[in-house]
């Protein structure tokens, strides 16, 4: 299907999407749209013709658990619900430990790296089997920016999706800017990975803008797309064009006029690109020289391509017992690391610790940054002691659940140990946390209860 150009769609920028012009689509995360009814921006927008593609980021179709029966529910729904033609996740873990490990449930509250090895590409496939078995419209994955890199991984990122898209049909989102981004983290080269992957699975493309800091790109959507993601995007239209390109903005949004000016970017280099690519294929048939182009490499033709260890492991997917052990062994791995970046545990072997202290900061501060909006009262009740009250409890505190219940618990916390200090802001954080909170456990309510009695005789 030809999507054409859109932009992310997000509730902070509503009006200014549907006042854009040329837009031919939009994309909206999925988690935050409702399964029951849409937000009356996106009425409009259907109501006008314009696509609506639902964009999920909480499945972790890469981690050790086979996908949720009730998340994979919902997605369905929104599905159904937009009428829309395709859905789109990740190749990431979101979340780790649980009964495989026999620890605590973790959540990253981010999308973290898959190894690209043979026993986490076994399990990626099941689980995208089960996805696209419980959804009723195809299933594109994007592939993800990282920060680190695993040790001993088997394949390049083109290997891996090009090995993931032979086994499962699944359709690719290829965002420019995470492989922009893995070119200045990880060395990578985006032209090797479009060459190594399938161009002609991609359903469309994402670009994006970030920064750098000390070496590290950090891919915030929160910043313009500079030129090196646009010259990636052009690397990309020399080689196919792309049925949808969507520019993608997440945080600290500019005026209207900024987003049409990076659309009008985004479409000039596709242009451009696509007028060389014509002028170059009309140059070799001129020659005489026309015909088939070779093809790109595939995983297994690759002279740095490796194979698994043995015939067993390939043989061995979609195989229970098989993948169940290679499920006990992802598990262990990503707890490990997860466990590293969230609760302080010691980094595991062969992971850069620096790199590892950078992703650790980066998931504390986007903790921080997203429960000040889905519970902007606790900013505003903890004024600037906010930010470092919440990444001190972020240290020692994992996030285990979404972040309204992080909000809660960070409330929580903070009313346990007698703050703020301030009994004004005190009584007000207790009466915010009470409107709220759920039934607790016995004993945190117990002293829970005592906290708020006092803050409440303070008055």
């Amino acid at each position: 299907m030809e999507l054409g150009i859109g932009i992310g769609w997000r509730p902070e920028i509503a009006d200014a999407v549907e006042a854009l012009p040329g837009i031919d689509w939009v994309e909206a995360v999925a988690e935050n749209l409702c399964t029951d009814h849409l937000p009356d921006s996106l009425v409009r927008l259907r109501a006008r013709g314009v696509t609506v593609v639902p964009h999920g980021v909480s499945l972790g179709l890469g981690g050790a658990d086979r996908p949720d029966p009730a998340r994979l529910a919902d997605l369905a729904a929104r599905a159904v619900l937009l009428g829309t033609p395709l859905v789109t996740e990740h190749i990431a873990f979101v979340r780790a430990g649980g009964p495989r490990t026999a620890s605590p449930r973790l959540e990253a509250g981010h999308l973290l790296p898959v190894p690209r090895t043979w026993e986490a590409l076994d399990v990626l496939c099941e689980n995208v089997r089960i996805a696209q078995d419980s959804l009723p419209v195809p299933l594109a994955l994007e592939n993800i920016a990282a920060l680190i890199s695993w040790p001993g991984e088997e394949l390049t990122e083109g290997q891996f999706l090009a090995e993931l898209v032979e086994r499962t049909g699944v359709r690719l989102l290829i965002d420019v800017a995470n492989l922009h981004t893995n070119h200045v983290n990880r060395g990578e080269d985006p032209a090797k990975a479009l060459d190594e992957l399938p161009v002609e699975a991609i359903a469309y493309v994402h670009v994006a803008g970030g920064i750098e800091k000390d070496g590290v790109w950090h891919d915030t959507h929160a910043h313009p797309v500079t030129r090196p993601v646009l010259d990636v995007l052009a690397e990309l239209r020399s080689r196919i064009a792309p049925p949808g390109v969507l520019l993608e903005r997440d945080d600290d949004f500019p005026p209207a006029e900024e987003l049409a000016g990076e659309l009008t970017a985004v479409r000039a280099t596709l242009e451009a690109a696509g007028k060389a690519r014509s002028r170059s294929t009309s140059e070799t048939e001129a020659s005489g020289h026309g015909g088939v182009a070779p093809a790109a490499s595939s995983v297994g033709s690759a002279e740095d391509t490796a194979t698994p260890a043995d015939d067993t492991t390939t043989a061995a997917t979609g195989t229970g017992v098989a993948v169940d052990g290679a499920r006990d062994r992802v598990a262990v791995a990503q707890t490990a690391l997860l466990s590293a970046l969230v609760a302080g545990t010691p980094a595991p072997e062969g992971f850069d610790h620096r790199r590892l202290g950078v992703q650790s900061r980066a998931l504390a501060a986007k903790r921080a940054d997203v429960v000040a909006k889905v519970a902007p009262e606790l900013p505003g009740i903890l004024g600037d002691g906010y930010r470092d009250a919440f990444l001190s409890y972020a240290r020692t505190r994992p996030m285990s659940a979404g972040y309204r219940r992080d909000a809660l618990d960070f409330a929580e916390q903070l009313l346990i140990t007698g703050r703020p200090a301030d009994d004004a802001a005190r009584r007000r954080l207790t009466h915010w946390w009470q409107d709220r909170a759920a039934a607790r456990p016995p004993r945190r309510t117990t002293r829970l209860v005592r906290a708020a009695r006092a803050a409440i005789a303070g008055r």
